[in-house]
This record gives structure tokens, sequence and C-alpha cells, in this order.
């Protein structure tokens, strides 16, 4: 088990007690680390304040005294809560340093983490770089944004392993010295300007994945996206570029046929599985991420000819009498399932549906471009089905249920032929999740 050597602090508050929050205590108190947690929302009798009571951990629950600062040096806060937070202000206002747990990692760890952040596709690239390390004979754990506590996975990390992080700009906020061998900048769109007040500020949280890079470490970056390439100006760290559009790069690039790494050739386009444009530059995020920590090109090969990407996001379920089918559950909206549609040339048989919002489906009408027939159920097959004949589709047909349309579409559909769930709705008015409107796709696809 991994130590934290070198901890400056010996008294810690860890504000909030989510998951990240408990794991964050337990470890603290492992190290003989004196802790405070503080909750708003948590129960005396919940099993995990019982369990971090009995370790000698001090839990004051259902307010947030001020008082609680006069006895550390340290606040280390869950990623979700805001700055405005009244503990949070005055802990800055005493400089007191405020955390997140990723910054434990400073301490806790030597081995190499290749840190992943972006607005779109962390996920996706997270998930290649682990399997294609895999792939590759190398070992290697995920955590952060993806589900497993950073913290935790690192303190029982083994010196042969590496560890790749799903980084989000809230995490990333709350980091001092934390130091990944290599990083990853996938892109920057607008986002989370409710918690980070403006879109510079959200710039400036993204940009502490690099802020302590030094000249042995790398930086991997999207040279097609303007404002990445201008946030990372002052990066000392060796920049290698990924790009879609751009052929004369020392990074990941690509043309109508392959995949390079500078002069190297990778593989055919034609092998990989994954589907969309989006996901192409996650790919060469990947490769570029990969080949520099120690992969090889039969483990690039073997995960991006098997890997059929994250569940319920145009997730690609089987091939069955030529025609493929992709679950893309998670297109709760019309900008989802647009991004869908763009993902493929084949001829598209689209599955669409569910909670009606009240809006029209207009917008998606510059998308069915290769849609050959649409196969609507739920609250909204009308709105759909009337965006449908304003786009010319001749084939569109309604039912009450996901199991109809689904036997429809195949009834319809031709070898060559995509059947795509991307229903462009929220899944309540039958479902109570995505997760569960997909996961019935996938079992009404495989019982056809």
């Amino acid at each position: 088990m991994n130590k934290l050597e070198k901890f400056p602090f010996k008294r810690v508050l860890v504000l909030g007690l989510a998951k990240s929050g408990t794991a964050t205590c337990h470890v603290l108190v492992r190290n003989g680390i004196e802790v405070i947690a503080n909750d708003l929302k948590a129960k005396q009798t919940d099993q995990d304040i019982m369990d971090l009571k009995a370790k000698g951990v001090q839990v004051v629950i259902g307010e947030h005294p001020l008082s609680l600062l006069d006895q550390v040096e340290l606040v280390i806060k869950n990623p979700g809560i805001p700055y405005q937070n009244i503990l949070v202000e005055q802990a800055k206002k005493k400089a007191i340093p405020v955390w997140t747990e990723i910054e434990l990692l400073h301490y806790l760890i030597d081995q190499p983490i290749i840190g992943i952040t972006g607005s779109n596709g962390k996920t996706t690239t997270t998930l290649l770089v682990q399997q294609i390390l895999k792939n590759s004979q190398q070992k290697a754990k995920i955590a952060g944004n993806i589900g497993e506590v950073a913290v935790e996975v690192a303190e029982n990390l083994k010196p042969d392993e590496k560890l790749v992080l799903e980084l989000s700009s809230f995490q990333l906020m709350g980091l001092d010295r934390f130091q990944p061998k290599i990083a990853v900048l996938l892109n920057l769109f607008e986002s989370h300007l409710d918690y980070h007040g403006n879109f510079t500020a959200y710039q400036e949280a993204k940009a502490k994945i690099f802020a302590r890079l030094s000249e042995d470490d790398f930086l991997v970056y999207n040279a097609d996206d303007a404002r990445v390439v201008k946030l990372i100006e002052s990066t000392k760290a060796k920049r290698i570029p990924f790009s879609r559009k751009q052929t004369d790069i020392k990074g990941a690039w690509v043309d109508e046929k392959a995949i390079y790494f500078g002069k190297e050739r990778i593989m055919d386009l034609s092998n990989i599985r994954l589907v969309g444009s989006h996901n192409l530059e996650n790919i060469l995020a990947s490769v570029a991420a990969a080949l520099l920590i120690g992969a090889n090109h039969q483990g690039i090969e073997q995960t991006l000819t098997t890997f059929s990407g994250v569940k319920h996001r145009l997730q690609f379920v089987l091939e069955k009498q030529g025609r493929l089918f992709y679950n893309d559950s998670k297109a709760t909206n019309i900008l989802a399932c647009s991004k869908a549609l763009s993902a493929f040339q084949q001829p598209t048989m689209l599955i669409a549906g569910g909670l009606d919002r009240g809006n029209s489906f207009d917008e998606l009408i510059p998308h069915l471009t290769n849609v050959t027939g649409m196969f609507l159920y739920g609250e909204s097959a009308n709105k759909l089905a009337a965006a449908g004949q304003k786009a010319g589709i001749k084939l569109i047909k309604q039912g009450e249920t996901l199991e109809e349309m689904v036997q429809a579409a195949y009834r319809a559909s031709q070898a060559g032929d995509v059947i795509l769930l991307s229903p462009a709705c929220a899944s309540w008015d039958q479902y109570r999740t995505f997760e569960e409107r997909g996961d019935m796709f996938i079992n009404l696809v495989h019982t056809l």
C-alpha cells in the first residue's frame, strides 16, 4: 500500500462526504492525519458516517460551522462543491489551501500518470488509453471522473502499474503541485459556466492539467482547436499534437486511408470499429498518449478493431444479416442525436422518441440526410414524424414501444444499413434512465 510522502499537513478538513470525500478520509486516516469531515446532507445513521467515526474521524453534519477552520491547515473539498461555499470562501481568506483529492496523488505515488481532460470525449479517450496499454502488455488502471476514486486507486497502485485519469474542470481547479507524465487536452467548448462563472475561468481550470509539467513531460493537444492551441502556449512540456485536418505534424494524424504517428503508419482506418469524427479525434489522442508511455502498434490495432465505445454512447451492439446496430441511448436531446447521425454515411434507420418536453424537432431536419427510415415511439413520436415529413423521408412508422420499433426497423432494413437508436429525447415516459432504455435496446437486438 502506497503512503503519503512529505505530506506537509497534520490536520485536514474534508468537505463533502460523497464517494470521493469518504475515500479521502480513509486514506488520510491510514496515513496518521487528523481528519475532520463536514457534510450538509449526510445523516448520523449512514453506514459511511459510522465507519468514519469508528476510525476516529470527527464528523460534523447538517451545517458548515466556520469554527472548523480554526482547527485545520488544509481543506480537501468534493469537486462538485462550488467555491462560493461559505467554508471555502473563508478558508481562502484565511490563506488555508483548498484542494480536491487529486492533489494527494502528488504525495502518494511516483508511477506514471496520464491525465486526460477536455470538454468532450474524456471517458472514451481514458478507456482507449487504458485498453491500448493493456493490449500492449502494459499494466494500467483508470480512475478519476470516470468512476473510481483516484486517491483510493493510487493508494493500491503497484510499482509496475500506470494510472490513467479522467479529470474534470471541477477536479482540476483544486490542484497545486499535481504533475502527470502525460497530459491530454482534447478540446474546449463553453461548458459548466454556472460553476466557473465565465469561459476564461473554465479554461484556466483546464490549464491546470499542464501547469506543472516540465521539459521531460508531454502535452498531447488538439491542433485543430484554436482555443486549445492558444491556451497551451505557455507550457514547458514537449508538445505532441493530434489532428484530423493537418498532415505535416510530429504527432498523431490521419488521411483518408490510415492513422499515423509522425512518419509511422499505425493502422488502416477501415479496420476501426468506433465511428464518428469526434471519436476519431479521441482515437488520435489515445494513440499519441499510449505510444508516448510505452504502447506498441499491435496493442493499438487490437484495441481499435474491437473497441465499440462507451456504453450507450454510439455503442456498437452487433452485426446481423449485414445490418449494423448502434446504441446511442444517451442522446437525450436533438444536438446529441444530430452528432450521432453525422457519424454515418451509410443508409440509416433511425429509432427515436421518448419524453415530450414541448419542443419541435425541426433542428434535426438538416441532419436526416442519410436517414432512409424513421421508427418512432413514445410521447414525442408525432412531433418527430412531422420533422421527418418535412425532411422528405418516405418511410416513417410509429408505435407504442421500443420493442415494436426495433422489429419494424429490422424488417424494413437491408444489408449495409445502420440501425441506430438515438432517441433525441429523455427516457422518462417509459424508462427510469437512459441506461435502462439502452439495455432494453441491446436485449431486443440480441433476441431478434
